[in-house]
């Protein structure tokens, strides 16, 4: 067998009829810039997400870095992130000459430690922001990390670029939202291998702040209200608006691949229990409102068990292999390997499984059985 980590070929097969005509809708519009279907998406992901407001900008890199600057996050400024994630989220932070603040994450979840995070928050009256990122499309226990911004009166931004669609439970599960819609801000990316994936970058931020919103619209368009009156320096930062013709599409599939993935992820959970993997390997479990953008698992064998199953037709990948707080770029902020323990083992140790919605019970079980050949050979 040959498993692809997503098949995006055999997704775009299965949709092409409807891609196709909304791409020629915008081709023959001339409207290829912020364009009538950036508005129609902008329209229709916001009522999907209950959210005031949806922007559309270039990347989820650049939504986290306009949400930052909007909320006024500049030079001096620290903002706590975890260090397990992916760079952007960092990046944002520096980029803006604010410093981040490296937090360790929770061992079984890979979000972001709240108690630490508090702790930090204690030591550092300089921390105006927190980044909680919702990693692998779990979300962050929201209802205790906003006690704690609302503690220290830090803004909070959600990196809800891994989570779209993903439910947070507040008041004791009596209320449902979505992530990325609780904060001041939630950032979304539209890469192509997220779970609402366009055909090249994109992003989006959510926010429920008239003012907020006014100033990251402002801000996409480099600083401009109106057109060519610049009133602050801003970006170059829009939707495409093929890309919103793409994503419409698409998000009318988004509730049923949800449900897919959440298949896909509970099928692997009773094949590894069955074959008794779980000697040696660490899975995880399947929690209300997780969407399963990665399926990962963990073992102190991770490099050999994905070179085995890459001769098996099987790709894997490793989603971080170097903790943000490790990285050379960072080296001046004067971290060193044993600060953060648990995003150091979890480097060490994560191998990401094929997750597409798409993926059959016969593929699962292929997996899970050479992943057993590995362990018992």
């Amino acid at each position: 067998m040959k498993i692809p980590m997503l098949n995006l070929v055999k997704q775009y097969e299965n949709l092409k009829s409807e891609i196709d005509q909304a791409i020629n809708e915008v081709l023959t519009s001339g409207e290829y810039i912020l364009g009538s279907k950036v508005q129609e998406f902008e329209r229709n992901i916001a009522d999907y997400l209950g959210a005031r407001h949806a922007i559309g900008v270039a990347s989820g890199s650049d939504a986290l870095l306009l949400s930052l600057h909007a909320l006024g996050i500049g030079k001096g400024d620290k903002v706590a992130v975890p260090s397990f994630t992916f760079f952007a989220t960092a990046g944002a932070v520096s980029r803006l000459g604010a410093c981040p603040v490296f937090i360790d994450i929770e061992p079984d979840t890979y979000n972001l430690d709240l108690h630490q995070l508090e702790e930090k928050c204690q030591e550092d009256k300089g921390i105006k922001a927190v980044i909680p990122v919702h990693l692998f499309g779990l979300p962050v226990d929201m209802e205790n990390l906003m006690a704690v911004a609302e503690r220290y009166g830090l803004y909070v931004v959600e990196d809800a670029c891994q989570a779209i669609d993903a439910d947070i439970y507040l008041d004791k599960s009596q209320t449902v939202r979505k992530a990325g819609t609780i904060g001041h801000a939630g950032c979304f990316s539209f890469f192509p291998s997220k779970n609402l994936g366009g055909y090249g970058d994109g992003g989006l931020i959510v926010t429920d702040d008239d003012h907020l919103a006014e100033k990251i619209r402002m801000l996409r368009v480099h600083g401009a209200r109106p057109k060519y009156y610049h009133s602050v320096v801003g970006y170059n930062s829009r939707l495409d608006t093929l890309q919103a013709a793409v994503l419409n599409v698409k998000l009318k599939y988004l509730p049923e691949w949800t449900a897919k993935r959440r298949k896909v992820a509970s099928s692997y959970n009773e094949e590894i229990k069955k074959h008794g993997l779980d000697r040696w390997l660490k899975y995880p479990a399947i929690l209300p409102g997780h969407v399963f953008h990665q399926y990962v698992i963990e073992t102190e064998k991770r490099d050999e068990l994905s070179q085995f199953l890459k001769e098996k037709g099987i790709a894997t990948a490793v989603y971080y292999p170097l903790p943000l707080h490790l990285q050379k770029c960072f080296a001046e902020l004067g971290y060193k390997e044993g600060d953060l323990k648990n995003s150091e083992r979890a480097a060490k140790r994560v191998l990401a499984l094929p997750i597409d919605p798409e993926l059959t019970e016969e593929e699962i079980s292929y997996i899970v059985k050479s992943i057993k050949e590995f362990f018992t050979v």
